[in-house]
């Protein structure tokens, strides 16, 4: 028990641990649910620090944001406040699989963010190092600091990033520190192991930042944002900020024969780390062993800010030697005189095994106890926030006694990663990707407010001034839907234009009909019908999109509503899966280790079977009507 002396007084709802991207959003959601919150953060000059790349979104991770956004989160706003160049990749591709990037301004993205929190009514921002989680028989009682401060709250959402057990590598010298220049997490892990949760170690990098003076920029490619910036919210509040440009340079067979003859001095081939790396973000030694063929890798070199001389190049994080990474940097084109601000390091970190969660987040064995972010196993900003959003509301959703929010693959990116988590053994740190989603064209970036923001309104996420915006696009893309059915084009104005290149057109017919043609976009529409070309942008696209993509939007529809059935089937908590003696010891295993909440995400489980899936549909349907 903890004493009263040192207590702190007041009562929580929610109590969020970190104050990374995770974090802030757990806290933002839980206080706009109307839950009295508290985030206590290692430390306050810190919140939502940007710890590798000083960039938001990117392929599927930008898709994220927009969901973020959508339901109401801040990522998608403070992005775009602190952007200082906007790029929309795949643009040559399908819409699937566009998707946006921001480079930003690292300390401005943090501002803006802690100021987020700190005009949140109902949220509370100290500072405090948290060492346990206190339970009791109905499950989580609060938090205990490493001074001995005990904070009440029903409910808590841990969100530690890379701080657990955190281990610094610079060659073969390690130390404790969850990223550079901060101490480590000493007690969680060992509480968590006290509560009966697997814990496991994984190992992720960062590269060195290099001084911008010390590079000669002349003889690298460069790469500019686009010419008119989108911005990732749907409020559309993007500041006129310098637009800056990026660099690319390569490394070549000095750069990769420096690496090889040092890589004894490195702790992932010496053997010191034992962690398990992101295999989709390897370091330039990984490359260089797994890729002996390739003669170069490239290297963005990204501007840390407006207001800072630092550089980073991504693609480059290393655990090597200082003075290592000095000389094959220098090897390349570009940076032959580079000096180097702050070293690139390896960190490993503790990371409790997800499938230990429901799909709400909430850990299974510890009532009230949610978790997000990097403790899950997941690797990058975007997905640490999406799962913070989820996570802190539904801490505030069982505070207020309501069922919880559990996305489905089919409704958003949110809901594949976090079926990917609870259902699949996490062998490596998670990254999300469009291949991961299995209806991907239903999950476009444009949609993201169609698909989540009435769900957000209907809980308490989405203000007036949120919904109004989304309103008023929804009239505008009826209306736009409207006029193309009912709009008409005949031959001769067509030809007129010059839209058809040279196809030639017999028949008249409506504006939808003649968009459906490949070689029209809805630009060429605009040109026939002045009122499109009034509407905003993100209207005429998702006009587009609907239009020529309908035979396979509406195919993917019918995909979506043959397999909800299965994920309408949901078990019994109390569901024994060993007295189905059909089921082999292997699937029963599986199934009583997991436990999964519906039959759809039993069959996504490695080695469940169809069959198996048929046999415990029957016993299911059993079991309701026993």
């Amino acid at each position: 028990m903890i004493s009263a002396m040192s207590s702190y007084g007041k009562k929580y709802d929610v109590i969020v641990v970190g104050a990374g991207h995770a974090g802030c959003e757990a806290g933002l959601a839980a206080a706009r649910c109307g839950c009295r919150t508290l985030i206590l953060s290692m430390n306050l000059d810190v919140v939502a620090l940007m710890s590798c790349n000083p960039a938001i979104g990117g392929s599927a991770k930008g898709h994220l944001v927009y969901e973020i956004d959508a339901m109401g989160g801040a990522m998608g706003l403070c992005a775009d406040a602190a952007t200082i160049q906007f790029r929309r990749l795949n643009m040559r591709k399908g819409p699937a699989v566009r998707a946006s990037r921001a480079q930003t301004d690292r300390l401005l993205y943090s501002r803006t963010m802690k100021q987020f929190l700190e005009l949140e009514a109902s949220l509370d921002l100290k500072q405090g190092v948290v060492v346990r989680v206190e339970t009791g028989d109905q499950g989580v009682r609060g938090v205990t600091t490493r001074e001995g401060l005990f904070f009440a709250g029903d409910a808590v959402v841990l969100t530690t990033g890379t701080f657990m057990r955190g281990l610094i590598h610079i060659g073969m010298q390690n130390y404790a520190g969850g990223r550079a220049g901060e101490p480590a997490s000493e007690g969680l892990s060992e509480c968590l192991k006290d509560l009966g949760l697997k814990i496991g170690r994984f190992k992720t990098g960062t590269p060195a930042r290099l001084s911008a003076k010390s590079i000669d920029f002349s003889g690298l490619v460069k790469q500019s944002g686009d010419d008119c910036p989108r911005g990732f919210s749907f409020k559309k509040s993007n500041p006129d900020l310098e637009q800056v440009c990026c660099y690319i340079a390569n490394t070549n067979e000095k750069t990769h024969q420096i690496i090889r003859e040092n890589l004894h001095r490195s702790p992932l081939y010496s053997g010191v780390i034992e962690g398990i790396g992101p295999r989709y973000c390897p370091s330039i030694e990984d490359k260089v062993v797994r890729f002996p063929d390739r003669v170069s890798h490239q290297t963005f070199l990204e501007p840390d800010g407006l207001r800072s001389s630092e550089v980073y190049p991504s693609g480059m994080s290393t655990s090597l030697p200082p003075d290592v990474q000095l000389a094959f940097f220098r090897s390349m084109r570009g940076l032959s005189q580079v000096e180097i601000m702050r070293p690139g390091y390896a960190i490993e970190y503790d990371f409790v095994e997800p499938v230990q969660l429901k799909k709400s987040l909430e850990v299974k064995a510890v009532p009230g106890l949610f978790h997000a972010g990097q403790i899950n196993g997941t690797s990058g900003y975007e997905e640490a926030a999406a799962q913070g959003l989820i996570a802190g509301l539904n801490a505030a959703q069982r505070i207020k006694g309501l069922d919880p929010l559990v996305l489905d693959r089919s409704q958003a990116y949110m809901g594949v990663m976090i079926d990917d988590l609870t259902t699949q053994p996490t062998i490596e740190p998670y990254r999300m990707f469009t291949s991961r989603a299995e209806y991907r064209l239903l999950l476009r970036e444009d949609n993201a407010d169609q698909r989540l923001t009435p769900i957000a309104r209907s809980l308490g996420l989405i203000d007036d001034e949120r919904w109004e915006i989304y309103a008023r696009k929804m009239a505008l893309l009826s209306k736009a839907e409207e006029k193309l059915k009912a709009g008409r084009f005949t031959p001769r104005k067509v030809q007129a234009l010059a839209l058809t290149d040279g196809v030639n057109l017999v028949h008249g017919g409506s504006f939808a009909e003649l968009l459906r043609r490949p070689e029209i976009s809805i630009a060429h529409i605009a040109q026939l019908d002045k009122d499109f070309s009034l509407l905003p942008p993100e209207v005429l696209e998702q006009l587009e999109i609907s239009v020529k993509y309908e035979g396979y939007l509406k195919r993917q529809a019918e995909q979506v509503a043959r397999i909800k059935s299965l994920e309408d089937q949901k078990f019994p908590e109390d569901f024994d899966y060993l007295n189905i003696p059909s089921l082999s010891k292997e699937v029963v295993e599986k199934l009583s280790k997991i436990r999964p909440e519906t039959l759809g995400q039993a069959g996504r489980i490695q080695g469940v079977t169809p069959a198996a899936v048929a046999v415990l549909s029957i016993y299911l349907k059993k079991c309701k009507h026993a």
